[in-house]
């Protein structure tokens, strides 16, 4: 769903930075090979996601579902020199497919790979994180959250993904479209947490920003 007539959508990314060359290298083999490559991040996400980071120069970073590593490398971009990135995926098929560019760019001694349940990964890292990015299950969102905003710095910042969800978050809800259900639950959560504020951009599918009080 296009939130955005497509000329300003179009107007819009070719007036915004564009994605490195390593980052279209992946995009390019991420839709050659890889099964869901909409799944993508996609160049003027992963620009805004880029220019996040960099506004906070986080030491920490926590990315919740990594895909083909994508946002990782936007995030990373904004990182401190001396920063560390975890990245959390349960698709151990794609974990080589991450490391070759992870590697391939400046950032691989950075960013720590996980394969595994988020859920249980979370509780066992240690650092306390200055920007989270949510981008897995659509069911799991609120317990994401209620899992890491205890690791979170004052001042850090939480991302989430696809909070719009093609529009459907204001359709009728199909009680059998448990995703939907998810993400208005989580979508009420970060609105009203105290510990938070939040706003909520409809970039793409949907991007919430929400600020740890």
């Amino acid at each position: 769903m296009d939130f955005l007539p497509e000329k300003i959508d179009d107007y819009v990314v070719a007036h915004s930075q564009q994605e490195p060359e390593i980052l279209k290298e992946l995009n390019r083999e991420t839709w050659q090979k890889i099964l869901n490559p909409r799944m993508l991040s996609g160049d003027f996400q992963g620009r805004v996601l880029s220019m996040i980071s960099k506004l906070i120069q986080p030491k920490f970073v926590l990315e919740i579902g990594t895909y083909t590593g994508y946002s990782a490398l936007s995030m990373a971009e904004g990182m401190a020199t001396d920063g560390r990135l975890h990245t959390i995926d349960r698709n151990e098929e794609l974990y080589d497919f991450q490391k070759k560019y992870f590697e391939k760019s400046k950032y691989g001694d950075m960013i720590l790979q996980h394969v595994g349940n988020a859920l249980e990964i979370i509780p066992t890292l240690e650092e306390k994180f200055d920007l989270v990015f949510i981008d897995a299950d659509k069911s799991n969102y609120s317990n994401y959250f209620n899992l890491v905003i205890d690791k979170m710095n004052p001042g850090g910042v939480i991302l989430s993904d696809n909070v719009l969800w093609s529009g459907k978050v204001v359709e009728e809800l199909n009680p059998k479209d448990i995703d939907t259900k998810a993400l208005l639950k989580y979508n009420k959560l970060v609105n009203e947490d105290v510990r938070v504020e939040t706003v909520l951009l409809p970039i793409r599918d949907g991007l919430t920003i929400s600020r740890v009080k």
